[in-house]
């Protein structure tokens, strides 16, 4: 190799585990956002998308989200109510988290190696937002926890529901392994809990 084929790369101050996070974090919330808007769309009875109200362009995803309580969260009744509400609270709260994620610029301080921030500007004002060690996986974890509950907020009675009238499921990777499709080998090797770990 020459070295007029060396290319520079920029490295950006963040470990393989923090990137992974932050990449399934950025993941899991356009599933969110989808999800949100597919439910919200649901709701209405409109064969002319020109008749849907202009928040249905989906260029903001916080009014889509106060459609979406007021059209679906709302409309449900007894402990889903409850359930989906509680919903909508975490995701405003989280929102300004997924935008420090998305559009700030990664650094780090020698003081505190172990946490990392994210700088943006937005409105005119220099925003930073810090990330102690291990609230990336919290936030991964909330996540996740979110959009199994608004899909499935009767819980795993509605998932099983589902499953049943899919006729059967399986997951992505099985069937990349089953059928010896190289994306198989994408996954890391699934851990084990050490023997007297388990709970």
């Amino acid at each position: 190799m020459s070295e007029n084929d060396l290319i520079e790369l920029y490295d950006l101050p963040l470990s393989d585990k923090e990137a992974i996070l932050i990449g399934r974090i950025i993941a899991l919330w356009g599933a969110l956002e989808s999800e949100v808007f597919a439910q919200t769309i649901a709701t209405f009875d409109v064969q002319d998308v020109e008749k849907l109200p202009r928040v249905m362009n989906n260029l903001n995803f916080l009014k889509v989200l106060e459609l979406w309580k007021a059209r679906v969260a709302e409309v449900e009744e007894g402990e889903r109510a409850v359930l989906l509400e509680q919903q909508f609270e975490n995701i405003t709260r989280l929102h300004e988290s997924r935008n420090a994620l998305i559009h700030g610029m990664w650094t780090w301080s020698m003081a505190e190696p172990e946490k990392i921030s994210t700088t943006r500007v937005s409105k005119k004002q220099v925003i930073t937002l810090h990330f102690p060690a291990g609230s990336l996986a919290d936030f991964h974890k909330e996540l996740s926890v979110i959009n199994f509950k608004i899909r499935y907020p009767g819980g795993v009675e509605d998932l099983a529901r589902e499953r049943e009238n899919e006729g059967g499921f399986i997951s992505r990777r099985m069937l990349c392994i089953l059928t010896g499709n190289p994306a198989a080998d994408d996954w890391l090797p699934r851990r084990t809990m050490p023997k007297g770990k388990h709970n």
